[in-house]
């Protein structure tokens, strides 16, 4: 007997899943070459939603570009999550904000723990449409509720990673988030993707509106490193690169002439990028 869809309700914090889940899909099939997400593809199948506003727009030249965008931020969290592991591969791997992202079981080097964090209504879907293993955790929580630390066995190092989440935080609800957990979790590393305002425009413009999906805002952005991130942060080392360009030779990798322009205006105008926070001990001075 086939096994009944699982419904997602419009206008919800559920229908949030469906756009990254849908890009990864779209991805697979446009440069599979590239990028394979079939567990994505698996999802989709499981899901009652109508996906026809997202289909209609997929022969798209945004819809296509923003689906490599997707792919891109999931290879380069997915390229400094197993750099972290090297050097501590029995390390917490978070993923928070995770949605039905399973980038932290793709990267799972058989010795890791890993963690999932979400809203309660969304931890329930991954639960039942995502086996889960006695190294995977799922820890229904919001994540300015920092009881959620508490949960986290970071003896053996910690990596937490951020993909398409911050956007939708205030701002200072950002700053104290990771200032905590610098605080919380000396040595451990955080990585996330932002983005300028431009683009954060843009995004609300494109995939959101197109899928359909309404009252959502975006807050989060970066337009400078040393302006919007130093003046804050505390008990950290600062670095980035650039979200589509920065780990990746998109031209060894065949992409079209035209989206490599795109990539970097990405990368350049809007402000895409991957930032990574190393978590150091706090200097209490002399």
């Amino acid at each position: 007997m086939e096994r009944e869809k699982f419904h997602i309700e419009k206008n919800t914090i559920q229908e949030t899943l469906i756009i990254p889940l849908y890009a990864r899909k779209l991805c697979t099939e446009i440069f599979p070459e590239i990028y394979s997400d079939q567990a994505s593809i698996e999802l989709m199948k499981k899901l009652d939603y109508d996906f026809s506003k997202l289909e209609k727009q997929s022969d798209s030249i945004l819809q296509k570009f923003g689906a490599l965008e997707i792919a891109m931020r999931q290879m380069d969290l997915a390229i400094e999550i197993e750099d972290y592991l090297k050097g501590h591969p029995k390390a917490a791997v978070v993923n928070m904000g995770c949605g039905l992202d399973q980038t932290g079981e793709v990267c799972d080097n058989g010795s890791c723990k890993i963690y999932n964090i979400d809203m309660p209504d969304v931890i329930a879907i991954r639960t039942q449409l995502i086996p889960s293993t006695e190294r995977i955790t799922n820890i229904a929580c919001n994540l300015n509720d920092f009881s959620w630390f508490e949960k986290i066995d970071a003896s053996n190092g910690v990596v937490f990673f951020a993909a398409g989440v911050f956007y939708y935080l205030n701002t200072l609800h950002v700053q104290h988030l990771i200032n905590q957990m610098a605080k919380r979790f000396p040595d451990g590393k955080l990585v996330f993707d932002t983005s300028g305002k431009k683009a954060l425009k843009l995004m609300l413009k494109t995939w959101v509106k197109q899928a359909g999906i309404q009252n959502i805002s975006a807050f989060f952005h970066v337009d400078c490193i040393e302006k919007d991130v130093q003046p804050w942060i505390k008990n950290a080392q600062v670095s980035y690169k650039g979200y589509m360009m920065g780990y990746t030779n998109l031209k060894e990798l065949h992409i079209s002439t035209f989206f490599r322009f795109l990539s970097r205006l990405s990368d350049h105008v809007l402000k895409m990028k991957i930032i990574r926070f190393d978590f150091t001990k706090p200097d209490h001075g002399i």
